[in-house]
């Protein structure tokens, strides 16, 4: 393994250690592989039943529903009949303190989403500026290319295949990252340069 110095953003933790360290991160990685080879075999056979059966995700949620409510719904009623237990199903409620706290995180995502338009439409980053565009440019496309449907299931496995695949070559794709990064990091300093040659002056 290389310095951290010669790994993106240097960086100092693994790659295992970013996705958590946990479960998730040993089925990201596969190396609780059972788990993971059942997640991509159950991701690649809903999308070719989608597509095969033209079903829509909300066609086959509404489905599921309607089939556990009736399950429970004949359950229940011949529980009363037969004198035997109700299905062990919980009371869903919402407290007022789960409620407070989503409304607050809510709240506080929302307006860091709206101070980063503003800082944006006013010209006041143009790095943010640029990132934004960037971000949005590459939604229109993939948005494009697919709709939700395909882009959900080709989500699952890029997640599922591109971090095992990285930590894997991990110093090879390092290594060309960073040329890459540097590349546009002077790129975008010559823009600043001509973008704000005022600023150039007065320093």
């Amino acid at each position: 393994m290389g310095s951290c110095s010669d790994k993106l953003f240097n960086r100092e933790r693994t790659v295992h250690e970013i996705l958590g360290g946990g479960i998730f991160a040993d089925v990201i990685l596969w190396r609780n592989k059972n788990v993971s080879v059942g997640i991509v075999t159950v991701t690649i056979g809903s999308w070719m039943v989608f597509e095969s059966f033209s079903y829509t995700i909300l066609t086959l949620l509404s489905s599921v529903l309607l089939l556990l409510l009736s399950i429970l719904f004949l359950w229940s009623k011949s529980a009363s009949i037969l004198n035997r237990p109700s299905p062990p199903l919980p009371e869903f409620q919402i407290s007022e303190e789960m409620a407070d706290e989503a409304s607050k995180l809510l709240r506080f995502h929302v307006n860091k989403l709206l101070q980063v338009s503003y800082d944006t439409a006013m010209g006041r980053d143009s790095e943010l500026f640029i990132k934004v565009a960037v971000y949005l440019f590459l939604i229109s496309f993939i948005g494009s290319l697919m709709d939700f449907q395909t882009l959900f299931h080709t989500g699952a496995l890029v997640v599922m295949t591109v971090p095992a695949f990285y930590e894997r070559y991990e110093d090879y794709i390092d290594g060309h990252l960073l040329f890459i990064y540097n590349k546009a990091k002077e790129l975008y300093l010559r823009f600043k340069i001509w973008a704000y040659p005022e600023k150039k002056k007065l320093s």
